[in-house]
């Protein structure tokens, strides 16, 4: 990304076809991508970034590749309609999937849930595979950079040290994701999909990433009235709840809602 981002609005796709709850109806989920990259470009975001959130249960890693076929289709509609970076989460963790995808639809980052190390999730174990990522963007010859979670929401840790809501309070995994795995921006959430990060935790986390000249970006729980707060810590911001029509995760996005945010991130950093 040649210019760092502040606000990414989430395209949260519908289900996919090959997944349980898909329709049938391709050119509706064509019309849902692109008048949701629309409102959000219009709305003022920075950047987007495409995620198949509808196609629950996830694979734990390695998805099929219809799924890969559609996230390529997909992000490059998204590329084509809007004037902005553009970035891939393919859910669970198919970190290859989403590099492919980026790399082939001219996007310009990736988010990776469990970039190094390993947490539980619904779907079991999820390892990271920072070797197999960084390997695959050389063989590429792609310039996409790779944002990585820490201690990623909706999961545990294996071991190590722990709050009791299973966030880490060390910045072991930190450093490992921007040392060892190579990260070029780190993402710090909430415990679950629309739940706000720890102060504490977050203000740790932005510690070691301002010692290793990282971008850190806030990942879940953000809405117009704690955008200014969190980015007086955080470099950006990830958002998709708050800017639903009434905050509804699989709603479509609310232009008002996307202005009031935006708004309100200006205000903060005036």
């Amino acid at each position: 990304m040649t210019d760092l981002p502040r606000i990414v609005g989430m395209v949260h796709l519908p289900p996919l076809p090959g997944s349980p709850g898909f329709d049938g109806d391709r050119a509706a989920t064509r019309d849902r991508v692109r008048a949701d990259a629309r409102a959000l470009a219009e709305g003022g975001v920075d950047a987007l970034l495409v995620e198949n959130f509808g196609d629950a249960p996830f694979y734990p890693e390695t998805v099929p590749r219809h799924v890969v076929a559609s996230m390529t289709d997909l992000t490059r509609l998204v590329v084509r309609t809007v004037d902005r970076p553009v970035g891939v989460n393919v859910l669970r963790n198919d970190a290859t999937a989403a590099l492919s995808a980026a790399a082939a639809a001219g996007a310009d980052f990736v988010r990776v849930n469990v970039h190094t190390g390993a947490r539980v999730a619904d779907q079991g174990v999820i390892e990271g595979r920072a070797h197999e990522t960084l390997r695959l963007r050389d063989r590429l010859d792609t310039d996409v950079s790779i944002l990585a979670d820490t201690a990623v929401k909706h999961s545990a840790p294996l071991g190590g040290t722990t709050a009791a809501d299973g966030r880490t309070t060390t910045g072991d995994d930190v450093d490992d994701l921007v040392e060892r795995g190579r990260a070029d921006g780190v993402i710090a959430s909430g415990p679950r999909t629309g739940e706000g990060v720890d102060r504490a935790r977050l203000e740790a986390v932005a510690e070691r990433c301002g010692a290793h000249d990282v971008p850190l970006y806030v990942g879940s729980g953000v809405t117009a009235g704690t955008v200014g707060d969190l980015l007086d810590v955080a470099d950006g911001v990830i958002v998709g709840t708050a800017l639903k029509r009434d905050g509804e995760t699989t709603a479509p996005v609310d232009p008002s809602r996307v202005r009031a945010l935006v708004e309100a991130a200006d205000y903060s950093s005036d």
